[in-house]
């Protein structure tokens, strides 16, 4: 394709709403096969089986779809309006991430991509497949491939003009693009990613033990959270941006388009959320992310953010639930209340 047709489809990708957009060969980082190989060796990945069982894939994107050629790789902005780390001082409320507050961002940025897709077929020919973070494709290393940016030391996407708080996508194309050169990291000395993390998540800059981050424990994790851990998680009870809003360059992020990105939870009460049954909890959360993690998990770790609020008013709401039918949000309550009372 030529440079022109390469231009057109930047700037198409930008009247999208996209904020930035590359291109990139599918064997780009073959160093990514090595990392994740050693990661899952590590048992890094906690209990994200997925992770393993198509590690071939997630490793290789050539081995995904070997019929592709080219891989354009777009980044969608949902930069918060106001400082995500303000709601930690509110005992009494639950902190819930960025990227979590409005809409489903796979539902949001999958119809861009495939609007993208269909213009490319259009005017280029081709087939594609377009991703967004549900399949096994490593996007980080392939945006940075792609010139977007680079991993910081957190092992988050960040670049000069974008900040880090980004949505990745992917499109798997036949066609021939002309690749973009490679972004390198410009973290220099800086470590304020990895000092403010609560739980020590990281063991070197650029790596990440996921059984210790706080976005997996909330997310992820199935069952009971290590005690020693369940302090640090404070008041957050879906997901954690620590590490995302302390970093320098969120001065130079660009500004979200996409309103469905706009906040619709803000900082709920701690006590509602406790109170939900199954019904509640899908009715209450219908079109966002956190609905995916279930009634179980999230009251779980609401109740560990009523521990950790010190506020011996809200025993009587973590009572209520230590004879509940879920086995990790009836340990969760009977620690809560013994929390409380040593407060």
């Amino acid at each position: 394709m030529n440079g022109l047709m390469k231009e057109q489809l930047v700037a198409r990708a930008l009247e999208e709403g996209f904020a930035k957009a590359g291109v990139c060969r599918p064997d780009a980082v073959p160093e990514t096969a090595g990392r994740l190989r050693t990661f899952l060796a590590d048992g890094r990945h906690g209990q994200m089986g997925w992770m393993a069982e198509r590690e071939a894939w997630r490793g290789s994107a050539a081995a995904l779809w070997p019929e592709a050629r080219s891989v354009i790789m777009l980044a969608e902005a949902y930069t918060p309006e106001s400082d995500p780390m303000a709601g930690l001082a509110a005992r009494d409320r639950g902190v819930i991430s960025v990227y979590a507050q409005g809409k489903d961002y796979h539902d949001l940025v999958k119809r861009r991509l495939k609007r993208l897709g269909r213009w490319l077929i259009d005017q280029g020919g081709g087939e594609i497949k377009v991703f967004v973070d549900t399949a096994p494709v490593m996007e980080k290393p392939l945006a940075q491939a792609a010139g977007l940016g680079w991993q910081g030391k957190h092992t988050n996407l960040l670049g000069r003009d974008l900040g880090n708080w980004v949505f990745l996508g992917a499109i798997f194309t036949t066609l021939e693009l002309e690749p973009d050169a490679p972004e390198v990291s410009h973290c220099g000395n800086c470590t304020a990613c990895l000092d403010i993390c609560p739980t020590g998540a990281f063991p070197a800059p650029y790596q990440l033990d996921a059984r210790r981050c706080i976005s997996y424990l909330t997310i992820e994790h199935r069952g009971l959270v290590d005690t020693e851990l369940r302090e640090c998680i404070g008041n957050r009870i879906y997901g954690c941006d620590d590490c995302l809003a302390v970093c320098p360059w969120n001065k130079f992020a660009v500004t979200a388009r996409e309103i469905g990105y706009r906040p619709k939870v803000g900082l709920p009460e701690l006590a509602d959320l406790a109170r939900l049954d199954d019904a509640s909890f899908r009715e209450r959360f219908a079109g966002s992310p956190i609905k995916r993690i279930g009634r179980d998990r999230f009251v779980r770790n609401v109740l560990y953010a009523i521990g950790n609020s010190g506020l011996p008013q809200l025993g009587v709401v973590a009572a209520a639930l230590v004879e509940d039918t879920d086995p990790a949000v009836a340990d969760a309550a009977r620690w809560a209340v013994q929390r409380l009372k040593e407060a």
